[in-house]
């Protein structure tokens, strides 16, 4: 058993752009996919003229098997889909973009609850906690 989500559909590993939103838009609805990127300034083999690129895998066991067996890797990424979120263009300033999009987030922010249909609106409700990132962690 996994400390870590099962991807959305096997079927559609592999498929997903290389390049997607940045920034981690604080809530997650779907696993699409783990990668690990390969640097070849770092000692991956150089398979695309000098460009970075990466090996996608069905869980994080083996993008993790990988990263620590080959020369020039990043430690394993989750590509995650967010069917809305919540996006923080200044410090502090939240802003709720009902928009669905794919972005790359570090493994350790899926510990993170799975967004349902109330994460977002107790996040901006009048109500909600002085600090409103403790919704999105979990803890209230």
């Amino acid at each position: 058993m996994s400390d870590y989500p099962t991807v959305k559909d096997v079927s559609l590993v592999g498929t997903y752009p290389a390049v997607v939103g940045g920034g981690g838009g604080y809530v997650w609805d779907e696993v699409l996919e783990y990668r690990v990127w390969c640097l070849p300034e770092k000692g991956a083999p150089d398979t695309e003229d000098g460009n970075d690129y990466y090996y996608v895998f069905e869980t994080y066991e083996e993008a993790l098997e990988f990263a620590e067996n080959n020369v020039g890797t990043e430690q394993p990424m989750a590509l995650v889909l967010q069917e809305e979120y919540i996006d923080e263009d200044e410090p502090g300033v939240f802003v709720h973009i009902k928009e669905q999009r794919l972005a790359e987030w570090h493994v350790k922010f899926l510990s993170r609850p799975r967004r349902n249909a109330n994460t977002i609106p107790a996040f901006f409700a009048p109500n909600a906690p002085s600090n409103r990132l403790d919704i999105l962690r979990g803890l209230a």
